[in-house]
């Protein structure tokens, strides 16, 4: 892989013209004065006026460009977002306030503040005098991903702290490399390629063996874990042909068990791989041991196409139609006729195995949390299945399609807990946005960041109704439908929207039906169990005097590309009744 440059460095070298230029005027300007005057400038006042004209140029590059933002602005009969106030010099407070609130707070708590102060859910958050501006607002959002989704785009500030981790996959670039990878990628999730489930239901099974075990022994489980397991052994099967065998490293006991060091298995293959995927979100590093498993699995791939189309044994690919995804082939397999560059090929199948593994272990995670806390919905959509599919019998993609309470279950904890919770755009044109209720539009310059959060929107009491921040899967049942959803569908946005809407979005919701309705016929009574969380994951307790999941949730949630449960999500659960 190519050495990444330090984000510092690379500053530096892009903004070098504007730490050149502004010294080197005064030094021009001094040996000018000398030379057609008498007056003497002295070494000193020279340096002092070098070093005072940086400061100064940049202040008046601050100016500038917010006069002519207003001034544009107007010619568009628009307005620039409210900014949020501080005090302190560049915005430093902000950006304490909002790393200690990403350390320590609920995600988003921050601008719930910053919306009863300036009366908009869209703002301008700036810090170190860049505008960083902020919406939750449904229209301004469709914007940004839909209808006005040429004059967005991932940007060079993102593609370059994600390319140590995306590369440039199809979530990670812009333009027609963007338009490549989506183009190579789509055909792959047709309707019968995402509903064969046999790939689900090998891992399924060995997950709810597992499962089964370590109740017996008296024990919890961490269900994120053995839901990250069994999705990155899905994935990796699903993308490769090969799986990561994760599951065949165990699951953990909980911090409080003598066995809890040694179930980990830190060095086993498995672990590795999931424990340096996980931290590349972080710190973008470790991707030598996540390119220990894939590049030899490229390179085979990459080594076959070649062998066969210099044989010409290539008999069955050549009588398959452009874009066609045979039912038995991987997404490696398919990729791998549109190119045979290995970077090409790791970056899409990394970005996809981000995607298929984190969002549904999020969605089983939060789901089965949330049946352990509702007791009626748990009873409600385990005798749905019961019903529809029964004891013993695989669900198949016509129960899903029947089973309409378990697909509110899931759109509810998508709406409270959504994968990606935050995102962002960067303008590449100036943008006018809708106003809102009659107020007048809103400006956006060319090269603005623009951050949006689908986690906050939907919790938004004026989207949803006043109970918002409670759990009711009927609210995608009942009349709540036609009041909230079907006059406005862009408040319910879990998979993007637009031309970049995600295209695992039914792969997902079949994984996590599918593990959903197995473990509800096995198991019943799910319970929460706090004292198994690790303390540093327990929420402090003035929390629980808050409205919403944050006064209410059983432990923290971290956020970095996705969301996830901090210290895991530990239940219990009683094995149904079979007979």
């Amino acid at each position: 892989m190519p050495v990444s440059i330090p984000p510092g460095i690379l500053y530096l070298f892009q903004n070098l013209p504007s730490l050149i230029i502004p010294p080197a005027t005064v030094a021009g300007l001094s040996q000018i004065i000398r030379n057609h005057t008498n007056l003497y400038i002295s070494t000193w006042i020279l340096a002092f006026a070098c070093i005072l004209s940086l400061p100064a140029t940049f202040a008046m590059k601050v100016l500038y460009k917010d006069w002519k933002d207003e001034k544009d602005a107007a010619a568009h009969n628009a307005f620039l977002p409210p900014r949020v106030p501080d005090s302190t010099p560049a915005g430093l407070g902000l950006l304490r306030s909002a790393l200690d609130s990403f350390k320590n707070g609920y995600p988003g708590e921050q601008f719930e503040g910053f919306y009863a102060q300036l009366g908009s859910h869209f703002m301008n958050f700036r810090i170190l005098y860049e505008d960083r501006f902020f919406t939750t607002e449904p229209d301004h959002i469709k914007a940004v991903l839909a209808t006005q989704f040429e004059s967005f785009e991932k940007g060079p500030v993102f593609q370059h702290q994600m390319k140590g981790l995306l590369g440039s996959g199809v979530f990670n670039s812009d333009g027609e490399m963007w338009k490549f990878h989506r183009a190579m990628t789509r055909p792959f999730f047709s309707k019968d390629r995402i509903s064969h489930f046999d790939i689900f239901d090998r891992h399924a099974a060995d997950a709810l063996k597992q499962l089964k075990e370590r109740l017996r022994e008296g024990y919890p489980v961490d269900i994120q874990d053995l839901a990250s397991r069994f999705t990155m052994d899905s994935a990796t099967e699903f993308l490769f042909s090969k799986d990561v065998q994760s599951l065949a490293a165990g699951i953990p006991y909980p911090h409080y068990s003598h066995l809890a060091s040694a179930s980990e298995a830190v060095n086993h293959p498995a672990n590795r791989f999931a424990r340096a995927f996980d931290d590349a979100q972080r710190v973008k590093q470790n991707m030598v041991v996540i390119n220990e498993f894939i590049d030899p699995i490229l390179a085979a791939a990459v080594q076959r196409k070649r062998e066969a189309a210099a044989e010409q044994e290539d008999v069955e690919m050549k009588g398959k139609s452009e874009g066609e995804a045979l039912e038995n082939e991987s997404l490696l397999d398919h990729l791998i006729n549109y190119t045979d560059d290995e970077n090409v090929l790791r970056d899409e199948t990394l970005n996809i195995l981000l995607a298929g593994r984190d969002t549904t272990t999020n969605s089983i995670t939060y789901a089965l949390y949330m049946l352990s806390k509702h007791p009626d919905v748990l009873q409600k959509l385990r005798q749905e299945v019961l019903e529809k599919v029964g004891e013993i019998r695989r669900p198949t993609f016509e129960d899903m399609k029947d089973m309409k309470y378990l697909r509110a279950v899931i759109n509810e904890t998508l709406r409270l807990y959504p994968a990606v919770p935050f995102n962002i755009r960067s303008s590449n044109q100036p943008v006018v946005l809708p106003g809102k209720n009659g107020s007048p539009p809103r400006y956006i310059p060319a090269r603005t960041k623009v951050g949006y959060s689908v986690f906050l929107m939907h919790r938004r009491q004026d989207l949803w109704g006043p109970d918002a921040g409670k759990f009711d899967p009927d609210r995608f049942l009942d009349d709540r439908v036609k009041n909230y959803i079907t006059p406005n569908p862009f408040i319910f946005l879990p998979f993007n929207a637009g031309p970049r809407i995600c295209l695992g979005q039914q792969f997902a919701y079949h994984e996590t039906s599918f593990f959903l309705i197995r473990l509800l016929q096995q198991f019943t009574n799910l319970k929460h169990v706090p004292e198994a969380q690790p303390p540093a994951s327990l929420p402090p307790p003035e929390w629980k005097l808050a409205s919403g999941t944050k006064g209410t949730d059983d432990f923290r949630i971290k956020s970095y590309l996705t969301m996830s449960a901090m210290g895991g999500c530990w239940l219990s659960m009683e094995e149904a009744d079979t007979n």
